[in-house]
């Protein structure tokens, strides 16, 4: 039988394990990265190692979230990286150029590579046949001491593309349609390859905002076959080398085939507060807007910039609205320049930030009260923004640039034509931002520069064989990591101070938690379908971690969360019947005995002090996950000479 694009990854990768869906596979890794938010906790775990130097082909540590130096934190942490960066073998990319996923696929990114990053949109690099995938900042750390990273073998999933784009009908539409069919939960467990004729018409920048809105789908990764396509772009970017044909073979066998004619597809819009909540933008004709953001890693490219520009050239934006534009990398910064293209959006009365993550992340430019904001982003959560009741819409730059010049959602395909962009072949390449790293001899006598934010890694503790704790906390649906451990500006700085950090601690659901937590020593947390959706950050189980926290009993997980709850020593566990989920009140005093047996098993007996009522519950760790837990967490198990 033939293999998908993944599986000959996967297989060329493999260290240990079987290639069989649902068997847990170790995975050598090629390159890593990092970015500031995760990037500080990173390299603390990897410092906890002992290892001199990174053994990957290439590490990267990106500065790109906490850009925004109000006070002294996060120039601290960027200090504390660089030197990190520079005495263990790492590039570093300087504030100010670009945001990671975008600056990864122009420079670094290489076709049937393994790609690890603690930040969950990882798999842009998919765009150009990469197996890209989001993890937590521990297993970036085991990755770049030289361990492998584990996941469970996925499906396959296959999208098969007929027909061309229209005009204003994008990529970004691709990626809600998907959304649409799929839901956010509905590409859990499965790598999502795309292919059929209509790929052909797609460029890499498109393919990358497709493979990066794929993490919203909750897939593990997404990916692009390696063709004529990536060999141009590689090749314009000064590193045609780079190039490997990569496709899937004519009998590979999918677990699930979809087909999405292009032609067919309309502007689509993603409304507050999810990526799939999706209608077609003509739907919601005439709806006031206030703000509009164009950038973040899925459509920051020059692609997306000209044809932006393009159709503000010579236009003025409405009075009442404010609009951002993020370029995606000092490259693309650049061009926009030297193409002449920055002075249409500059003269358009645009507000031209950093080439950073910036309002994706809440990091400045938040809407005003109740205000509706147009974003061309991946995620559209509630309080994400920064404002807690801002009401934010996901399009495409072409719908984001008709809202600011008409001041109402408008469908775009009724604004004025632009011509066809066409990329040049050749790029501005301009490294200078990249530091390189010392070599070994003079890395011996480096020091490593810690700023007073920076706080011991929280202390876990062995899991025990009867666990019995208050529910401090039930929530519901689809709770996210942004949830669970906010964003923005006021919080992003205390990344690595995680005792300062907890007090935000699902501050958007219950704002008593943390304080209720700390009182308990040891807490459960309940909560519904798909928990931890999102962003990759691992501040979402070691917060809780910090707070005592010792499992969490759920209807189903997100995958990378799972990884990082077992990472911190905390148990997933879900409702073997979902509906027992609506018989646990919060505050309910909750035991399980013989956790060790119920973990061999894969079940486990939930009794529910309070009312007397016993619950059951199930799990599927394999051996290595049932160590970690039983030692403390990874680094404790790591610790033990298991890396």
């Amino acid at each position: 039988m033939g293999l998908t694009i993944a599986q000959k990854i996967i297989k060329e990768h493999l260290i240990k394990g079987e290639m069989t869906v649902g068997n847990e596979i170790a995975l050598r890794i090629d390159q890593t990265l990092t970015q500031d938010a995760t990037g500080t906790m990173a390299y603390l775990e990897f410092e906890t190692m002992g290892v001199p130097r990174v053994k990957t082909e290439l590490s990267v540590a990106y500065i790109d979230h906490n850009t925004l130096q109000s006070g002294f934190e996060n120039a601290d942490d960027h200090r504390y990286i660089q030197s990190v960066a520079k005495k263990h073998g790492l590039k570093f990319s300087r504030p100010g150029n670009g945001i990671c996923h975008q600056v990864h696929l122009e420079r670094f990114g290489k076709p049937g590579k393994t790609l690890i990053g603690s930040d969950s949109h990882t798999p842009t690099c998919g765009g150009i046949g990469m197996l890209a995938m989001g993890a937590g900042g521990m297993d970036v750390a085991i990755a770049m001491g030289g361990g492998a990273y584990y996941i469970t073998m996925p499906k396959m999933y296959k999208v098969n593309l007929t027909g061309k784009l229209n005009p204003f009908v994008t990529a970004k539409d691709v990626s809600l349609e998907i959304l649409r069919i799929l839901s956010v939960k509905g590409g859990v467990g499965a790598i999502i390859e795309w292919g059929g004729e209509g790929i052909k018409t797609l460029s890499v920048p498109e393919r990358a905002t497709i493979t990066n809105m794929g993490t919203e789908l909750g897939a593990t990764t997404s990916i692009f076959p390696s063709d004529e396509v990536t060999k141009a772009f590689l090749k314009a970017e000064g590193r045609e080398a780079d190039f490997v044909l990569l496709e899937s073979d004519a009998d590979a066998k999918y677990d699930r085939i979809i087909d999405i004619n292009l032609s067919e597809l309309k502007p689509l819009i993603a409304c507050p507060h999810s990526p799939d909540n999706i209608v077609t933008v003509e739907s919601l004709k005439g709806t006031k807007v206030d703000q509009v953001c164009i950038g973040s890693c899925t459509n920051s490219s020059l692609f997306d910039m000209l044809k932006m520009a393009e159709m503000l050239k010579g236009k003025t934006i409405k009075p009442e609205v404010s609009l951002s534009v993020s370029p995606g990398s000092k490259q693309v910064l650049g061009m926009l320049a030297d193409m002449g293209a920055l002075s249409h959006i500059i003269a358009s009365g645009a507000r031209v930030l950093e080439c950073a993550c910036g309002p994706c992340i809440g990091m400045g430019f938040s809407p005003n009260s109740a205000g509706v904001s147009l974003r061309t982003f991946n995620r559209n959560f509630e309080g994400r923004s920064g404002t807690a009741d801002g009401k934010v819409y996901l399009v495409s730059p072409e719908t984001a640039v008709a809202a600011a010049l008409t001041g109402e959602i408008t469908d775009p395909r009724f604004m004025e034509p632009i011509g066809e962009i066409i990329l040049p072949d050749v790029f501005k390449i301009d490294d200078s931002a990249v530091i390189l790293p010392a070599d070994e001899e003079e890395a011996e006598s480096l020091e490593i520069l810690r700023g007073s934010n920076i706080k011991p890694f929280p202390e876990s503790k062995p899991q025990e064989n009867l666990l019995r704790a208050k529910a401090v906390l039930k929530v519901g649906d689809n709770i996210t990591t942004d949830h669970i451990m906010p964003a923005g500006a006021k919080i992003l700085p205390y990344r690595s101070n995680i005792p300062y950090l907890s007090k935000f601690c699902f501050s958007v659901c219950d704002e008593t938690f943390p304080e209720r937590a700390l009182e308990a020593k040891e807490s459960i947390i309940i909560g519904g379908n798909n928990y931890g959706q999102g962003s990759s950050r691992e501040h979402a189980a070691l917060v809780p971690l910090y707070l005592g926290v010792r499992a969490v009993i759920t209807k189903s997980f997100a995958r990378i969360h799972v990884a990082n709850l077992i990472n911190a020593g905390i148990m997933p566990l879900t409702f073997e019947n979902p509906d027992d989920y609506d018989k646990i009140n919060q505050e309910d005093i909750l035991s399980i005995s013989d956790v060790f047996e119920g973990m061999d098993s894969g079940k486990m007996i939930l009794a529910d002090e309070t009312t007397g009522e016993k619950f059951n519950l199930v799990c599927s760790f394999t051996q290595r996950q049932k160590d970690i837990l039983k030692s403390g967490g990874l680094l404790k198990y790591v610790g033990l000479g298991n890396l």
